[in-house]
Order: structure tokens, then C-alpha cells, then sequence
């Protein structure tokens, strides 16, 4: 963070100094509210959880060097008070940004936010120092103290914006204004606590809705809703996708014999060769959403080009790619699910499978529940079940209860019957399956909503070879 003294930081979010021998000293080091992370010159956020209150370790993270605690109630060593302690930490957020002289670049959407993300932050780090959201902390917590964590010396800060209902973007935006904002779709994440993607949509929309006069908005000319947001923005519009009407488009669009997507880049400002070391047609679309960013940002076409084909994944368990010893290949995607992105990762499985039926090997999908879905769910996980037979996967087990019983289901009303398809009941039971069945050459894609931990089943195959049990933390 910007060095800030507790005297200033007390007066932006309206706190009370406790136990502060001098009020001038400043916080040289990180904002944090995990007590692990505390570094000297740190601040440290106590948040009461259902669980750990973080107030308890208020000495032991002075002691470890921060330089006080921002929490509810006074602690007995160098305290910030203050009534609510979330919104404190936006008032801070909202003060060292304005302070910056970053560009905030923020990115909403139902689907591909984090991998998307992550690409924008690894092409804008190719031009200039670049702060940006790690993993998906993407909330009401998760951005302030991202944006907390920029400096002096950054140029670019990127920020992914997470929502569970209408308002929570606009709250986002009003708390870290950006000047370029992304929209990259609206699907059915969440459905069952919005009610429906015309809601979906009109919160996403919140974000252009947000952009001042002289900013972007970037938005998927492939998608409808997100299109139509255009007339909800005083902002330019720069349009991404497949579309001809794209300002940033992809031609040529090609899978490699591994999966891996390559096209050509088309900008306003020229034209250049993009192949990605991504796995899986779905990230084109992400990736000509980065190159729109980073056009609007003086990027050329060449320099957009190389950074894409350079840039990996930087978040855990999104299409981690591994291949083992004896030749089975696992695909980790186990972070989160819905619809459009189990749709995506069933269409990558079968681009890699492609290569691998050639020297024998099968294409295995473990797969469990989509969560929040409501009563799309049914519908939903059978449609899925049927894409994973219409699409040719060699093997579907499908993980856990009445959900992955409609994956299956699903599979079977679509045609696929005995062994082609397999209901059990747990993680331990398909990882037993797998070491039994698995061969060289086979590629395993393991995929289900993160509250169902199915990363489980991918660590177990990766780390225990033929035997060993699922670790059940």
C-alpha cells in the first residue's frame, strides 16, 4: 500500500485511535486479514467470522510486526476502531485509489472471470508494473484489499468483480472506480439467486454503468444481453469476439492436435498470430477480451500477440494440464462450475482426447454438482450429461448425489449405457474406479462447483500413483 500514517488512515474511515503511542507512524507494509500473511509495517483487518474472530490475534500479529489492528473493538496494543469494519476497509480502498495514478481496469461476468483476468494482468505486465486480483477474490472484501495492495510504482490495476445479486457490482465500482470496464457474458452462474440472466444482466451491467465519460467499455459482441448493455455506458464501446462487427476479433480459429487454441488477432491498430499455451476453444474469447484491453491501453497487435501466446494459468485448478509418468494426463478444473464453463471444459476434454484415441487412450469426465442453479438444475445437469455422450467422451463418472445422479441420467437417455457411464457416491469411490481403469494415454477432466471439492479426486490420482486414499480435509 501506499504509505499512509495511522492518524490519516483513522481519519478516512472515521476510526478511533486506542492504544497509539504516536499516531504519525505510517503502514510501509501490506493491508492483510489473514494473521499469516502479517509482514513488518503491516495492518492488519479483524474481521468476526462464523468460526475465528480475528480480534484474538491482535497481539500475536503485533508482534509479528504489524503496525496496528483495524478491527470493531479495542484490543489492547495500537487499534483503529471503527463501527463496521468492512466498510472501513472500503473507505481505505477508495482513498489510495484515488491517490494512484494507476489505470483501474475492472471485469465482470458469469463465466471465465479469473482466467480472463488473469490473462489481462500477464499481457498489461508486458508493458508496465501491474497489480491484480489473486485467484477469484473477487468481493466486497477480496477487491478492497487488492486494490490496497498497488504502489506507488504501479500502472495498472486489475479487478475482477464478483456479484450475487443487483446492487453488489455498483457497490464494487463506487469503491475502486475503473476506467475500463469489461463485461465478458451473462449465463446462468448463480441463476437460482438471481431468478433469472435478464437479472444476471442487469447486474452485470452495473459495471458500465459505472465509467466515467473518457472510459472503455469492452464488451462481447457475442453475447445479446452483454451487447445490449452499450446503451446503458457514456463510455466508448469496444466490441470483442467472433463477430465480423468485432473491433477486436479472432479469424482462422484453430485447435492444436493438444487442445491448445490458435488464431489470428484482428485490432484496429493491425493484425498478428496468437497461438495459446491454454487449453480449450473457450479462452479465444477470453483472450480477445484481454487484447481489447490492452489495445485501449496503446498496446500494438504484435505486442498483444506475443504476450498471449506467452501467458499460462495463474490460478489453481482452472484447466491445470499434468501429465503423469505413465503417460494418463489429468486436467484439474475442479475450482468452480456452471453450465457455460462445464460446457467449455467438456469441449476442451475432447479436443485433447483427439490425439490421444489415436495411440488408444479414452477421455475420461469426472464430474459432480453445478451449484446454485435452482430449478434449472435438473434441466441443466441432464444437458450436460448429454453433451458429454454427443460429444464422444469415452468415459462420464459422475460424483456425489441427486445431482450427479441427473449427470448420469442425462448420459444415459442420450445413449450411453453400461460402462460408458458410472454414478458413485463419493470422491474416495471414483478415485478407486480411475486406478483401476486408467491407462496410458488416457486424459481425465475433473469438474464440479467448488463446495463439492472434487480437486480432491485430480491431487489423489496425481499424488498417489496406484494406490493411496483421497485427502478429506
Amino acid at each position: 500500500m501506499i504509505a499512509l500514517s495511522l492518524a490519516e488512515i483513522a481519519e478516512v474511515v472515521g476510526g478511533q485511535t486506542h492504544d497509539i503511542p504516536d499516531p504519525s507512524v505510517h503502514v510501509t507494509g501490506s493491508v492483510v486479514r489473514d494473521s499469516r500473511e502479517v509482514e513488518p509495517g503491516s495492518l492488519f483487518v479483524a474481521f468476526v467470522g462464523e468460526r475465528v474472530d480475528g480480534h484474538d490475534y491482535a497481539e500475536a500479529v503485533v508482534a509479528a510486526g504489524a503496525v496496528a489492528v483495524l478491527g470493531s473493538r479495542p484490543v489492547g496494543v495500537p487499534a483503529i476502531v471503527v463501527p463496521d469494519v468492512q466498510k472501513a476497509l472500503g473507505a481505505l480502498a477508495r482513498h489510495v485509489v484515488q491517490r494512484l495514478g494507476a489505470t483501474l481496469v475492472a471485469l465482470t461476468g458469469s463465466a471465465g472471470k479469473t482466467s480472463t483476468k488473469d490473462l489481462i494482468a500477464q499481457v498489461l505486465q508486458s508493458k508496465a508494473p501491474t497489480v491484480f486480483t489473486p485467484g477469484s477474490l473477487n468481493n466486497e472484501i477480496g477487491l478492497p484489499l487488492t486494490a490496497l495492495s498497488a504502489t506507488e510504482e504501479t500502472k495498472f490495476l486489475v479487478l475482477e468483480m464478483g456479484a450475487r445479486g443487483v446492487g453488489h457490482i455498483r457497490y464494487l465500482a463506487d469503491l475502486t472506480p475503473p476506467r475500463i470496464g469489461l463485461v465478458l457474458n451473462v449465463g446462468t452462474a448463480h441463476i437460482g439467486e438471481f431468478g433469472g440472466r435478464e437479472q444476471i444482466a442487469q447486474a452485470k451491467g452495473e459495471l458500465v454503468e459505472s465509467l466515467p465519460e473518457d472510459g472503455a467499455a469492452i464488451l462481447n459482441a457475442d453475447d445479446p444481453l452483454v451487447r445490449a448493455m452499450a446503451s446503458r455506458t457514456k463510455a466508448k464501446v469496444i466490441l470483442f469476439g467472433e463477430s465480423g462487427e468485432a473491433d477486436v476479433r479472432a479469424e482462422n480459429v484453430r485447435l492444436t492436435d493438444s487442445g491448445q487454441p490458435s488464431f489470428m488477432l484482428h485490432t484496429p491498430s493491425g493484425c498478428s498470430d496468437v497461438t495459446m499455451r491454454l487449453y480449450g476453444e473457450h479462452h479465444v474469447s477470453n483472450a480477445l477480451a484481454a487484447a481489447a484491453v490492452a489495445h485501449e491501453l496503446g498496446m500494438s497487435a504484435e505486442e498483444i500477440a506475443t504476450a498471449l501466446s506467452e501467458a499460462g494459468s495463474l490460478s489453481r485448478w482452472r484447466m491445470e494440464v499434468t501429465e503423469r509418468p505413465d503417460g494418463v494426463t489429468i486436467v484439474n478444473d475442479a475450482y468452480n462450475a456452471n453450465p457455460e464453463s462445464m460446457r467449455a471444459a467438456l469441449r476442451a476434454l475432447a479436443a485433447m482426447g483427439g490425439a490421444s484415441r489415436a495411440k488408444g487412450g479414452r477421455t475420461w469426465a469426472v464430474l459432480g454438482k453445478m451449484a446454485e442453479l435452482g430449478d434449472e438444475a435438473l434441466a441443466e445437469h441432464d444437458a450436460v450429461g448429454r453433451l458429454a455422450v454427443r460429444l464422444n467422451v469415452s468415459k462420464l463418472v459422475a460424483v456425489g448425489g441427486r445431482e450427479a445422479s441427473w449427470l448420469q441420467l442425462g448420459a444415459y437417455n442420450e445413449g450411453s449405457w453400461g460402462e460408458e457411464s458410472v454414478h458413485v457416491s463419493d470422491a474416495q469411490a471414483a478415485v478407486d474406479l480411475l486406478r483401476s481403469e486408467l491407462r496410458p494415454g488416457d486424459v481425465v477432466l475433473v469438474k464440479a462447483s467448488r463446495s463439492v471439492g472434487l480437486e480432491s479426486i485430480a491431487e489423489a490420482l496425481l499424488a498417489g500413483g496406484a494406490q493411496g486414499e483421497v485427502d478429506a480435509r
